[in-house]
């Protein structure tokens, strides 16, 4: 019965005939998340590291100028949570003006990037600010001490202390953007979500749903299982 079950699955995913747009999917998924993962990353970590810069004690003893940093953290973090608490798809439909401006299309690859990269990197920027918040006050004091400016504080110290972190960072965003581009596939944006819902859900083809689902977490787990390793590989340094 094993054997003759087995057998059964086996020929049916050989007669699966939906295999080409699987994979055509499957690629379109891994260029939207790489592509918004960089641009996340450009983006997200500066904006974190300006977060932790301008937050409660990291300001400048100067009162002007610690006035300035905290009106710059308010509207920031403002921003940032506003952004974070915005459910995805409805960002998606409010961001269709800005995406065409910004790439000419809404629809496709190409259409997804832009609320892509605007609904994770404010998620991406408060994990930096957290993991910057982690590293050793005295890794900061002295470089102070030896009169490091910021910007060398930062990428002396800073960085590259908190490197395992930010890479693990990297890991959970990743996730979550394959996540959001098969959201992106309600309004068009292609990928495996796009396939899901022109195939699966709108011709009640249960078979494609369920391929697609099992793609999404292989990727997933790739993704994690990368992440992980690297992390490890960082931390025994």
């Amino acid at each position: 019965m094993m054997e003759t079950t087995g057998t059964s699955l086996w020929d049916a995913a050989v007669a699966f005939e939906y295999w080409p747009e699987i994979g055509s999917a499957t690629l379109d998924t891994l260029i939207m998340t790489g592509a918004s993962l960089l641009f996340t990353i450009l983006l997200g970590l500066p904006l974190g590291i300006v977060l932790f810069l301008t937050g409660p004690g990291h300001r400048s003893p100067r009162p002007r100028i610690a006035r300035t940093q905290a009106i710059a953290y308010g509207v920031l973090s403002f921003a940032v949570n506003v952004l974070r608490s915005a459910p995805f798809l409805i960002l998606l439909i409010l961001l269709i003006p800005v995406t065409r401006w910004l790439v000419g299309t809404t629809l496709g690859v190409e259409g997804s990037i832009p609320p892509l990269v605007i609904g994770i990197a404010p998620f991406f920027a408060r994990l930096v600010e957290n993991l910057l918040r982690e590293v050793d006050r005295g890794v900061l004091e002295a470089c102070r001490a030896m009169g490091a400016t910021t910007r060398q504080t930062v990428l002396w110290a800073l960085l590259p202390e908190s490197l395992p972190g930010l890479l693990g960072a990297v890991t959970v965003t990743a996730i979550a953007l394959i996540g959001y581009s098969a959201m992106s596939g309600v309004i068009g944006g292609g990928g495996l979500g796009d396939l899901a819902v022109r195939y699966g859900y709108q011709r009640f083809n249960t078979a494609v749903m369920l391929v697609t689902v099992a793609v999404l977490v292989v990727l997933v787990q790739l993704v994690q299982l990368l992440g992980d390793r690297l992390v490890r590989q960082l931390s025994h340094r």
